[in-house]
């Protein structure tokens, strides 16, 4: 396994500080916000003239927008910019609400889904579907629905633990095991009292979660996705203590 950081940034310091820290504290890659990497889909090496090239420092490409024509466009633009950055995932969140039955959505999603998913394949990338809060694949039976319609082996599955919680679905081990075939990606995130927390400060049962991820042998990325708003490197060295410490307890 290969452990990832992913936070919001308010300002180029503190993405610098982000960039620059990660790898101190033992992370082996970023999971990208849109807002570190769009200024620089079009240019590459600008992105790595400015943030260097250290290893993992793209390792993930997170993109939320609705699927429509912009953003099919924006994802292919994604996969070209990732195959010159060292970025082996390229995570989608369908940003758009719940309205109605969303089956025939999500399998007209599925469809299009994997045919990107091939596209970013040939260019040596992984294209994965995180499931949200209040978005067309939000409960596991419309998890299931997607990976039914989906081209085998075409798009991975991220899995949220926040997300799944704020959705209703409270045993996540159970979800881990039911669909290991798909998953390629693990967002760790707690989350008490209608907010997101530091990895340890919420209510989330973190230890069935690595048993089940050592029962079913993962060993894809996890990343600790630190959205709670505090102080940046205690975050991230909170949530790194957090996951390599439960990972160890399990092995």
């Amino acid at each position: 396994m290969k452990l990832a950081f992913s936070r919001p940034t308010r300002s180029q310091e503190e993405q610098r500080l982000l960039f620059e820290s990660f790898r101190a504290v033992g992370y082996d890659g970023l999971q990208l916000k849109a807002g570190q990497y769009l200024p620089y889909l079009d240019e590459p090496q600008r992105f790595l003239d400015v943030w260097g090239q250290q290893p993992g420092v793209a390792s993930g490409l997170i993109f939320y927008h609705p699927l429509d024509d912009e953003g099919c466009a924006i994802l292919r633009k994604c996969f070209r910019f990732g195959a010159q950055v060292g970025t082996q995932q390229v995570i989608f969140v369908d940003n758009q609400p719940r309205a109605g039955d969303t089956t025939a959505q999500i399998r007209q999603s599925a469809a299009l889904l994997s045919t990107l998913g091939n596209e970013a394949r040939d260019q040596g990338i992984t294209l994965t579907l995180h499931h949200h809060f209040n978005q067309p694949v939000m409960h596991r039976e419309e998890i299931k629905l997607f990976f039914d319609a989906a081209q085998a082996g075409a798009v991975g599955l991220t899995v949220d633990t926040a997300h799944l919680v704020k959705s209703g679905i409270q045993d996540v081990a159970a979800l881990l095991r039911d669909f290991r075939q798909v998953i390629a990606n693990l967002h760790l995130k707690d989350y008490a009292d209608g907010e997101w927390r530091v990895l340890g400060h919420g209510k989330i049962d973190f230890n069935s979660i690595f048993a089940a991820l050592q029962e079913i042998s993962y060993d894809g990325w996890i990343c600790a996705d630190e959205e709670s708003g505090g102080d940046l490197i205690n975050g991230m060295k909170e949530c790194y203590q957090f996951m390599a410490g439960g990972l160890q307890a399990r092995a």
